[in-house]
């Protein structure tokens, strides 16, 4: 499986991903996976809905790694209709303020991990991107950053922004790293993301805010905020890496600013409120003379 996955060029954390499900599936029925069916993957999806509670999401990414095993490596002539995906709920991704993304960078006091944060919202990298980068990927002529074999192995330019720009250089100036731009404590390896993502947590708490903030949280801001100053969504498209122009578009339903400039049809209507008709006088009639 490991190879058919390397022949088709598979990123390294889908492999660890696929590996890491088919394992466990083996392991719950103590046998090789080979000598299961589509009745015992039936089974196991139940038991990670009931038992263990996994979101859809993750039990499709079980689904993806079954399905590869059994279709590619076994060769079972098994279409992908068998492997029913679970409806995954439509959530909207959490955004930060302006206001709140200033607090949050104002209570990292680190140089080299406010560097890597602020990749991901001043130019909309996922963290797998970020920490990985290398000095030449930063481009100061063309205020470009050159982000190679992001997700899908694809590569892409994205915007350089001028305050990033004199961060990464007097970050630069102090640290002068090797090879990777962000190394890791280990010589020849870059900051692990898990780091990047706790650093994170500890400065949204410093910074109070309730949300919960993520690197990929500050990307999801940074495409809205482009939004909500008029950006073109085709560009921020481009700068995220989207392969679909959907992906992008669904920020749009997170930008206040775009709700508020939305005229409710409520406010087109003239309506004059209805005086109750009132009660008709009572007529006397005068006494008939003698």
């Amino acid at each position: 499986m490991l190879e058919d996955m390397q022949l088709r060029n598979l990123s390294a954390g889908t492999q660890r991903s696929y590996i890491h499900y088919v394992t466990d599936y083996a392991y719950y029925y103590n046998l090789s996976p080979a000598k299961l069916g589509l009745d015992d993957i039936r089974n196991y999806q139940l038991y990670l809905i009931e038992k263990r509670q996994l979101s859809p999401h993750s039990i499709n990414c079980f689904l993806s790694a079954v399905q590869f095993l059994y279709t590619v490596t076994l060769e079972m002539p098994w279409s992908k209709a068998q492997f029913g995906r679970m409806k995954v709920p439509e959530t909207l991704p959490v955004v930060l303020s302006e206001e709140e993304v200033l607090s949050f960078f104002q209570h990292i006091g680190i140089l080299k991990h406010r560097a890597v944060l602020m990749l991901c919202y001043g130019s909309g990298l996922r963290i797998a991107e970020a920490v990985s980068l290398k000095a030449g990927n930063i481009d100061p002529q063309r205020m470009l950053i050159h982000v190679q074999h992001g997700k899908g192995a694809k590569d892409r330019y994205t915007v350089l922004s001028h305050r990033l720009l004199v961060l990464l250089r007097a970050y630069y100036k102090l640290q002068r790293p090797a090879d990777w731009l962000f190394p890791g404590t280990k010589a020849g390896t870059h900051i692990h993301p898990a780091t990047v993502q706790e650093i994170c947590r500890d400065a949204a708490r410093l910074a109070g805010i309730t949300k919960r903030v993520t690197p990929h949280v500050l990307r999801h801001s940074f495409a809205t905020h482009l939004l909500e100053r008029g950006s073109d969504t085709r560009a921020i498209q481009v700068m995220l890496g989207h392969a679909r122009i959907d992906t992008t578009a669904r920020y749009t339903s997170v930008t206040p600013q775009t709700i508020r400039q939305t005229a409710s049809p409520l406010d087109s209507l003239t309506i004059e409120p209805k005086r109750k008709p009132g009660r008709p006088r009572k007529q006397v009639t005068p006494p008939i003379p003698d």
